[in-house]
C-alpha cells in the first residue's frame, strides 16, 4: 500500500508541475497565430517555392480563418493555397507559393489577423533562407533524435499519392474512405510500434488525475507515417483510426512521462494507407495528407464537398 500511495504522489507531482510550467509559459486558448516564412527552395525549372508555416500560441484553440483581408497574401491573388484552419502551437513547412525564376530581391507577404492581432511573415529569397534536406531534419529536430548524420544524409523524402478522385462528395455523418499510396527509401530505421492498449496506461491514479494538461501527441515521431488533418473546413472531422498530431507538442517529447503511451501505427505491407473520414456539418472542406518518415515529408490534398443529409 505505501509503494502505491508513494508513487501516487510521484506522479500527482509531477502533474502539478506540468499544469504550472504550462500555466506559467502558455495559454489553452485566446492567444493569437504568429504567420512564419521558412524558406525557399528551387525548382528543376529555375523557379523559386517560398515555404510558410505559422504559431498558433495556444495548446488547444483551433482556429478558421476565411480568405479574404485576415488571410491573405501579396501581391497576386489573396488566395495562393494558404490554410483557414489554423492548427494548435508551432506547425512548420505548411505550404508553398512558387515564384519565377526572376523574382529577385522582391517580398512575398503572408498577412494573418487573429484576436485582433495582425502579423505578417516576409518571404523573400535571401541566401540564408534557402532550404536543403539537412536544414528542415535539422530544424523539426529529427537529426539526434533517430537519425545519425549519415542517416541524415542518405535519407530522401517519401512520396504520397492519393488513390481516387481528389474531389469527393459526401453526406453529413456519412463516412468516406481515403487511400494514400507512400512509398520511402526506408530512413530511418527504426523498430515496428503500435497504438497504445488500454492496458498501457498508468495505474495507481485515476486517468483524468494523469492525463496531461490537452491534447497529446509525441514531440518527434521517427519512422514513416502518415497523418491526415483540415488544412481548410470549419467543423468537427472525426478520422478512424485517430491520426498522429502533426503540430509540434513539447509537453509529450521523449523526456515526458507520457510519451511511451503514444506510437504510430504499423506500415501498411501493401504501402497503402487507409482512413476513413466522418463530417458532422456540411461544407467544403480541404483534407492534407502528410507522409512524414520522421526527418522529411511529402504531402497530398484531398476536397470533400459535404451536403446535407435530407
Amino acid at each position: 500500500m505505501t509503494g502505491i500511495v508513494r508513487f501516487g504522489l510521484v506522479a500527482l507531482a509531477v502533474l502539478m508541475t506540468c499544469q504550472r510550467a504550462n500555466a506559467q509559459s502558455s495559454y489553452q486558448t485566446g492567444q493569437n497565430t504568429s504567420p512564419a516564412y521558412e524558406g525557399w527552395e528551387q525548382n528543376e525549372d529555375g523557379s523559386f517555392n517560398l515555404v510558410f508555416g505559422y504559431m498558433n500560441r495556444n495548446w488547444l484553440e483551433e482556429m478558421d480563418v476565411p480568405i479574404g483581408p485576415g488571410n491573405n497574401i501579396s501581391p497576386g491573388p489573396m488566395d495562393q493555397g494558404q490554410p483557414t484552419h489554423l492548427l494548435p502551437r508551432r506547425n512548420r513547412y505548411v505550404f508553398k507559393v512558387r515564384v519565377p525564376p526572376d523574382f529577385g530581391d522582391q517580398e512575398l507577404i503572408w498577412t494573418l489577423t487573429t484576436k485582433g492581432k495582425t502579423e505578417a511573415a516576409y518571404g523573400t529569397l535571401r541566401l540564408d533562407y534557402k532550404l536543403d534536406y539537412m536544414v528542415i531534419m535539422s530544424e523539426t529536430g529529427s537529426i539526434g533524435a533517430g537519425f545519425t548524420t549519415e542517416a541524415s544524409r542518405a535519407n530522401t523524402p517519401p512520396t504520397i499519392t492519393l488513390v481516387g478522385d481528389p474531389v469527393r462528395r459526401v453526406g453529413v455523418g456519412q463516412p468516406v474512405t481515403l487511400v494514400a499510396r507512400i512509398t520511402d527509401d526506408d530512413l530511418p530505421r527504426v523498430g515496428a510500434i503500435r497504438t497504445p492498449a488500454e492496458s498501457d496506461s498508468i495505474p495507481t491514479l485515476p486517468a483524468a488525475a494523469l492525463r496531461p494538461p490537452g491534447r497529446i501527441t509525441v514531440q518527434k515521431v521517427n519512422g514513416l507515417h502518415l497523418s491526415w488533418f483540415v488544412f481548410r473546413g470549419e467543423s468537427e472531422v472525426k478520422f478512424d483510426p485517430p491520426q498522429i498530431k502533426t503540430w509540434e507538442d513539447t509537453r509529450a517529447g521523449a523526456n515526458s512521462p507520457w510519451a511511451p503511451l503514444f506510437r504510430r501505427p504499423p506500415i501498411p505491407e501493401d504501402g497503402e494507407w487507409t482512413v476513413r473520414v466522418t463530417f458532422d456539418q456540411p461544407g467544403t472542406y480541404v483534407l492534407r495528407g502528410r507522409a512524414d518518415d520522421g526527418g522529411l515529408y511529402d504531402d497530398t490534398d484531398v476536397t470533400i464537398i459535404v451536403a446535407p443529409v435530407l
